[in-house]
């Protein structure tokens, strides 16, 4: 840069030898001695200048650039059904105690559902909030809340499915909120409250100009009426070659969290009169696990087909499995700490089915494999306390708990690509900023 502007200084006439007008002034003259000292402090204003304006030109693009930076970019070891952040596989591992833990107070967060705080509800012993997931060889990076909320700035988050994808929602949204300090601030877009059946809630956190939503799909695919002239047992059909009427809501996204499993069984098909449907034929003779997957293969589809995954990332979480003394899903014993054996609630076809269908993507999608982990937990369902314990849970999860580790591998998968766009795009304002210098 010394170079430059000493060619610039020479370029614009000031040499040991300076011209004004017709005389030229001799080398020791005093009015030459002047005339350098200006020269060496118009070289210093120059620097300066171009110092200052190379940090309005970087700062200006932070401004500007930053907040509409996607979360998505696949330039980095994050990709296409990832089992495992970069080299850390974050489902192997343990639950070890961590005094630190819970990371929110749910009576605290209006946004936990009642029939979810357990604490709130009566539960006595407090040790099932301790607990944190160890991956055997690396750490799930901690919550840094400030650090989430300004990565998540004019961003909107969907999460699509059943009742534990709105568990998680709520989840996401309790730890968010710690890091709010005007919980006004942050409210519901429609004054909705929490149902068990409500289509849609979405929260907004005004300060940061991002919203977080759920959309109940249970299925994923299309409910509808039955086909005409089918059997008297058949009161309604599930559209598995069509997805779900409400799916245009969810393009618009910048982080996109789906799940289902829970709906898939008898008690919630077959045995309230509801049958599978492809085209205009009815398949009466289907399996569960068939229709999932033919349901799922319709969900990939339709994910190749209309999400920009160089904007929106996809997410899908595996099955969440229950903790039931036996499948009439009416006796529940909830443990004091996590199981040493799972006794094969690690494992599911509908897990199973999810990780093949996202293998065989040509979009970039992330499974969150958290059937495993979560199966050691028999101690953190709600059991009998709910909102209404005469009727025991032990499918849902109490908040905090369960949930609040789904999110933190959500989210160290999405600071990851952050982090990296981040350093990309403050590696081309600087060259920006540098080029401009140049060119001064």
């Amino acid at each position: 840069m010394v170079d430059k502007m000493s060619n610039l200084s020479k370029n614009m006439g000031f040499n040991k030898s300076v011209s004004f007008g017709r005389r030229a002034l001799s080398s020791g003259s005093p009015r030459v001695s002047r005339v350098g000292w200006i020269s060496r402090w118009y070289h210093v204003f120059i620097g300066i200048g171009f110092l200052v304006s190379s940090l309005v030109v970087i700062t200006a693009g932070y401004i500007h650039v930053l907040p509409a930076l996607p979360l998505s970019s696949h330039h980095n070891d994050v990709s296409k059904s990832s089992y495992s952040n970069g080299s850390c596989n974050m489902y192997e591992g343990n639950w070890i105690l961590d005094d630190s833990y819970p990371l929110y107070n749910a009576t605290d967060c209006p946004f936990a559902e009642k029939g979810f705080d357990c604490l709130g509800n009566g539960r006595v012993d407090q040790s099932y909030l301790k607990w944190r997931w160890k991956p055997m060889n690396c750490d799930v990076p901690k919550f840094d809340v400030q650090n989430v909320l300004e990565m998540l700035r004019s961003k909107r988050v969907v999460f699509v499915g059943d009742s534990m994808s709105r568990t998680q929602w709520e989840s996401l949204i309790c730890l968010l909120m710690s890091g709010v300090e005007d919980k006004r601030s942050v409210y519901e877009m429609n004054g909705n409250t929490i149902t068990k059946r409500i289509k849609y809630l979405g929260v907004r956190f005004s300060s940061f100009n991002f919203t977080v939503e759920f959309f109940r799909s249970v299925f994923l695919v299309q409910e509808g009426p039955m086909p005409k002239h089918s059997p008297k047992r058949v009161k309604s059909a599930l559209k598995l070659d069509v997805l779900d009427s409400i799916s245009s809501q969810w393009i618009d996204s910048d982080v996109l969290v789906f799940n289902t499993g829970h709906w898939w069984v008898p008690g919630k098909l077959f045995e309230i009169g509801c049958y599978f449907q492809v085209g205009n034929s009815l398949k009466l003779g289907m399996s569960i696990p068939t229709a999932f997957e033919v349901a799922l293969r319709t969900w990939a589809s339709w994910i190749e087909e209309n999400i920009d995954t160089n904007r929106t990332h996809v997410f899908f979480r595996t099955f969440e499995p229950s903790h039931w003394k036996d499948h009439t899903f009416k006796y529940c014993s909830v443990t004091d700490e996590p199981v040493n054996e799972t006794r094969g609630r690690e494992k599911s076809i509908f897990s199973d089915t999810i990780l093949e269908v996202a293998k065989n993507m040509k979009a970039p999608i992330n499974v969150l494999r958290i059937t495993s982990m979560s199966a050691f937990r028999s101690d953190a369902h709600v059991g009998k306390w709910s909102d209404n314990p005469s009727v025991p849970d032990c499918s849902h999860w109490c908040l905090p708990g369960v949930p609040d580790v789904w999110n933190q591998i959500l989210v160290s998968y999405l600071l990851t690509e952050y982090d990296s766009v981040v350093q990309r795009t403050r590696y081309h304002l600087v060259a920006s900023a540098l080029n401009q210098t140049r060119n001064l």
